[in-house]
């Protein structure tokens, strides 16, 4: 189980305050967990802290001790989400070996399709955007973040060369992936293999070429 992002990671905390002992620490989990499982069996309109205490076996109060509402508790469940998807493709950038970048990128994607299928509320809530584009920074829109966190991670494992238009190709290719692979699970509630390939393609070639050109003398 992932715990929440720290606020220098992503913006500013939506917790009231933070669990100092490990017994405050393991509810603030549950509450979490419940609001994932609700997401999925309920949605978010439906969603409600008397809900999450009911499910988390907690006392209303305790709910209302960390978290304001439940906006909040879904924002933990977003940086959750975040942090469980960039520790998993650092995970695998470890542990595997790729032929280039290309690989790289099939493996965000495999591993973005893996947690829609797995994680409780990961494909209700997405990275936030169902509640609000910049739930997980007040400045930067969702996706801005995860592009952020990918292109860090791209750049540490490849050597490729930063600059602003990396930056761009980065997010583009992440506002493309994203949409795309929505449509493969609105078509298939596993995830439409068909779509999920050209997906790969998509962000592949984009991504070839803004990077031809931008290594091109």
């Amino acid at each position: 189980m992932s715990s929440i992002l720290p606020a220098e990671e992503c913006g500013e905390t939506p917790l009231r305050r933070r669990p100092t002992q490990r017994r405050s620490a393991r509810r603030v989990e549950r509450m979490l967990d419940a609001c994932a499982e609700l997401l999925d069996e309920i949605g978010y309109e439906a969603l409600s802290t008397t809900r999450i205490a009911e499910r988390a076996g907690v006392a209303i109060g305790s709910v209302y001790q960390f978290f304001p509402d439940k906006r909040a508790i879904a924002q933990a469940v977003t940086r959750r989400h975040v942090e469980g998807f960039v520790s998993r493709i650092g995970t695998r950038f470890l542990s595997e070996d790729y032929g280039g970048w290309w690989d790289a990128v099939d493996a965000i994607i495999d591993e973005y399709v893996e947690m829609n299928r797995t994680v409780p509320g990961f494909r209700s809530l997405h990275f936030g955007d169902v509640v609000d584009l910049n739930m997980l920074d007040p400045v930067a829109d969702n996706n801005t973040v995860i592009a952020g966190r990918l292109r860090g991670l791209l750049l540490q494992e490849y050597g490729l060369a930063d600059s602003e238009e990396f930056d761009l190709a980065i997010l583009v290719a992440v506002e493309a992936g994203d949409a795309v692979l929505k449509m493969a699970f609105r078509r298939d509630a596993n995830g439409d293999p068909v779509v999920i390939a050209e997906a790969k393609r998509l962000i592949r070639g984009y991504l070839n070429r803004r990077f031809a050109r931008a290594s091109a003398p």
